[in-house]
């Protein structure tokens, strides 16, 4: 059962650093100006960070 449970972690930790990743890059290429383009930045870049905190808790959590 073990390897049921560290597959499923592997899987959430892969998503998780996937999402994490291309939020941190959609941020860098957003095409807004403006406050409305802070905006954008400052929830991509949130996402992004909160994505890889997650992978690494689970990373840890696997070992």
């Amino acid at each position: 059962m073990a390897d049921w449970t560290n597959a499923i972690m592997f899987g959430v930790a892969l998503i998780a650093f996937t999402l994490g990743l291309s939020s941190i890059v959609m941020g860098f290429i957003t095409a807004k100006t403006g406050a409305e383009g802070m905006q954008e930045k400052v929830e991509y870049g949130f996402f992004g960070v909160t994505g890889l905190v997650i992978f690494l808790l689970m990373t840890y959590a696997i070992s």
